[in-house]
């Protein structure tokens, strides 16, 4: 194995995952955040959302399990609730719940303070890898055609020190200064794509007493501008029941208040939403966030990049909190930059970032259009948008009949199909019978080839 030394920026789920994909690539990883990390599960300063309630989704469990076997089990002992998707989680996208049945899609429900405990505890027992908390880095060493490294100074005061490295990874998180490191090397900043929602989110903690539901969570999806709030629960470790709440646009904002809280689940269509609420014990007062604007940040357009610095997770696309993408999506692209990295770290930066982003097109292009539905939010809305806006609403709508349909949309929305799985005749059938309308073969494909061309738009 080269004897190389990677330096990850930032112990968030992308650093982290991104130090194990690398560990066995890199002979030294070194990983350096700036906030004190907890010795167990924490809140911490530099990750305000995580007292809200996070989604880790079907294909984020199976790549956590790829790159730290057996760590499901491990946080499932520690309280986390393994579960069948569809089975055990209502979904309600429309009027009703997607019909429970076993699909196959495994889950994991769980707070996020957890799961980084867990990940920095696998992570700083591998061989070769540091954790360095209270550091932040404050710039980047550059040879003239590849970064060498980074300047990293204590945040308690101090001189900043340079750190030699052959490969540099900024996983900083939304608040990255990715761009702006760029741009004082002499490089053009990345083309950013921005879209604010204006959702605003207000979370509470409820005690669980585990077997009194026969559900794990529940998530009320907004309906769009008829319907512009909405909310989930899940089950957690601490047997407790973390809620978050949302409304789209600020004067939509879920109260504060605890009574106000409680009733602004009374709108939602599913009464079970609000009927928890009312039954459990509340754990604390309600917490309310507003988070920027999603961003998509396209390095993979620029056509100068040097060599051996990449961006990870959030650094390079932070989602809208509601689509529950942003943990999954993160660690998708660790893993795949593992992969990138097995090829050489000469070039990397274009292999990964072209590879990075067929990850985040789909999500992207999920949470931006369900975004746009909304006339409040600004953003270029094209034919294309309405129309798949306008399906995805037939197929949420079916979905409320028919556990098919709601099994082959979790599977889209878990990101383990393609969206064009959503348009195959068969499906395509069920979708247009459940919204009442006359099926023949004539209306199957003549609509397939109208979906079809504008998903390839």
């Amino acid at each position: 194995m080269p004897h190389h030394h990677a330096i990850v920026l930032g112990a968030s789920i992308a650093g982290l995952t991104a130090a194990a994909a690398l560990h066995d690539i890199c002979d030294r990883v070194t990983v350096f955040d700036r906030d004190t990390l907890p010795d167990g599960p924490g809140h911490r300063r530099g990750v305000p959302q995580s007292e809200h309630a996070h989604g880790l989704l079907a294909r984020g469990r199976a790549v956590i399990e790829e790159l730290f076997p057996g760590i499901v089990t491990e946080l499932a002992a520690a309280g986390a609730v393994p579960l069948d998707i569809q089975r055990d989680f209502l979904w309600v996208f429309g009027d009703r719940a997607v019909p429970r049945v076993e699909s196959g899609l495994a889950g994991l429900s769980l707070s996020r303070p957890l799961l980084e405990s867990a990940l920095r505890r696998r992570v700083a027992a591998l061989p070769g890898v540091t954790i360095i908390d209270g550091h932040e880095a404050t710039g980047l060493s550059f040879d003239g055609t590849r970064v060498t490294g980074a300047t990293v100074r204590p945040v308690a005061g101090g001189a900043g020190q340079e750190v030699g490295a052959d490969l540099v990874v900024d996983a900083t998180g939304r608040g990255n200064r990715g761009p702006a490191w760029l741009a004082e090397l002499g490089f053009e900043r990345p083309r950013e794509e921005r879209i604010d929602s204006g959702t605003v989110y207000v979370s509470r903690d409820y005690r669980r007493v585990p077997g009194e539901q026969d559900f794990a969570g529940i998530l009320s999806s907004p309906g769009g501008a008829a319907r512009p709030y909405g909310g989930v629960v899940i089950g957690v470790d601490g047997d407790r029941w973390m809620v978050t709440l949302l409304g789209v646009g600020a004067d939509q904002a879920p109260p504060t208040d605890p009574d106000g809280y409680r009733d602004f689940a009374a709108k939602f269509p599913d009464p079970r939403f609000h009927r928890l609420l009312c039954d459990a014990e509340p754990l604390g007062d309600p917490m309310r966030l507003r988070l920027p604007a999603s961003v998509r940040r396209r390095y993979e357009r620029l056509t100068r990049l040097p060599e051996r610095f990449v961006s990870v997770g959030d650094a390079v696309c932070s989602f809208n909190p509601a689509y529950a993408q942003g943990m999954t999506v993160a660690v998708a692209q660790a893993r795949e930059l593992g992969l990138v990295a097995r090829d050489g770290l000469d070039g990397l930066p274009r292999r990964y970032y072209a590879r990075a982003a067929r990850i985040i097109d789909v999500p992207w292009d999920m949470s931006a259009g369900g975004d746009l539905a909304y006339p409040h939010v600004e953003g270029p809305r094209t034919r294309r948008t309405e129309f798949l806006n306008a399906y995805v609403a037939r197929v949420q709508a079916a979905s409320g009949h028919d556990a098919v349909v709601g099994r082959r949309f979790l599977e889209v929305t878990n990101l383990m199909r393609p969206p064009q799985s959503l348009m195959a005749p068969p499906i395509l059938a069920r979708v247009l019978r459940g919204s009442r309308q006359r099926v023949s073969q004539k209306t199957i494909t003549s609509t397939t080839s109208t979906v079809k061309a504008m998903t390839h738009q």
